[in-house]
């Protein structure tokens, strides 16, 4: 297994010996290209370690390092990120509307049906309401927030995170939006050459 230093400077890998001289064929790594085994200490230049001389020339002129596969993945993220980002804001909306609601149709309620039976129910489904409420805006910030970290190719785990809550039904404050945006973002970022991407 190896790792590599890409052209933009990113690191990559592990990979296998196998896929490292694929990229030598497609000029996706060169003679200049960093490597380090697994379990090495000292990084080497393609051209130093014999393994891969037999490969497919390697030219000592420089080539783009894994940037095509940095651009695909930042187009890649592109689509479910924004979705994310819609999703979290209508979410947003939603739910402080339905606060407003909460709020006000509670009190309301309290005054009207005071003394009545139903008057402890009202009261119970306004405060469930004002908390389901206040709980789906912090939801939809962390939707929000990993899917800026998503657009911008930023920790994997936020952005994972923020696909799962909105495509969770329960918890999404959008989840007719969610759901489907949600899938497409988690199967977006389980794509290997995405996770690479990520730093």
């Amino acid at each position: 297994m190896y790792k590599i230093i890409g052209a933009d400077g990113k690191e990559y890998g592990p990979i296998t010996a196998d896929q490292l001289k694929q990229w030598i064929t497609e000029g996706r790594a060169n003679a200049q290209t960093k490597v380090l085994a697994e379990g090495g200490t000292e990084w080497k230049t393609l051209a130093e370690i014999p393994e891969f001389a037999a490969a497919p020339p390697i030219t000592a002129t420089p080539t783009p390092v894994m940037a095509a596969g940095v651009v695909s993945a930042a187009d890649q993220v592109s689509g479910p990120a924004v979705g994310l980002i819609v999703t979290a804001i209508l979410g947003f909306l939603v739910q402080a509307a339905a606060l407003i609601m909460n709020l006000l149709g509670a009190s309301f309620g309290a005054m009207q049906r005071q003394g009545t039976p139903d008057a402890w129910i009202n009261m119970f489904s306004g405060t469930l309401g004002v908390v389901g409420s206040v709980l789906g805006m912090v939801v939809s910030g962390l939707i929000l927030f990993g899917a800026l970290k998503m657009r911008k190719l930023e920790n994997h785990g936020w952005a994972m995170t923020a696909s799962i809550l909105a495509l969770a039904p329960c918890i999404s404050p959008c989840c007719l939006i969610g759901l489907p945006i949600g899938i497409w973002a988690v199967v977006v970022l389980a794509k290997p050459e995405v996770k690479f991407a990520f730093r």
